[in-house]
């Protein structure tokens, strides 16, 4: 018995309208299924929402609870701001760089590119505060991928005894951090 796919990820929004029109003008996704009831089918309780279901590419969907009864929405005081987000895959370098401008164009702070030696990435947040990251692969990604593959139960195991990063992939920041 396996799973199939993931069916959707579901985030909160402050305002359904302001999200849906954000993520299609901010990284062209389509606008594909709006939900609202005033109780929440599966507990019964009232709680009027808008659930609004946005096309994240090759059977993605992203989606979002717009909760106007509830209390102002926030964060994990103890998760650092860049540990949750929402990580999308463009084509490759010169895709992410397109999107970068894009971004800036409209008024939105980019860091990065940032380079992981497997992908490359940018970072940016949403109208909510969700921290976005669009990600391409880096041209030795394959062999690089097989390398931390051989390697990924010791460093598992490892980091389950010390907590103390392993040093068996060391070798994918030594030159980004500039060591």
């Amino acid at each position: 018995m396996k799973i199939d796919q993931i069916h959707h990820v579901a985030y909160r929004c402050k305002d359904a309208k302001e999200t849906v029109e954000w993520y299609g003008k901010m990284l062209n996704m389509d606008f594909i299924l709006a939900i609202a009831e005033d109780r929440v089918p599966s507990t019964g309780a009232p709680d009027p929402y808008m659930h609004v279901f946005i096309d994240a590419g090759m059977g993605n969907v992203l989606a979002f609870f717009e909760l106007p009864t509830q209390p102002e929405m926030g964060k994990d005081p103890n998760t650092p701001a860049w540990v949750q987000h929402l990580a999308f895959k463009v084509t490759d370098r010169a895709k992410l760089l397109e999107f970068k401008d894009h971004l800036e164009a409209n008024g939105i702070d980019v860091l990065g590119v940032t380079d992981h030696s497997i992908f490359h990435s940018i970072y940016f947040f949403d109208p909510n505060g969700h921290r976005i990251e669009l990600a391409c692969p880096d041209p030795g990604e394959d062999a690089m991928l097989a390398r931390l593959n051989a390697v990924k139960w010791e460093m598992l195991e490892e980091w389950s005894k010390t907590k103390k990063a392993p040093k068996h992939a060391d070798w994918m920041h030594k030159n980004a951090l500039g060591d």
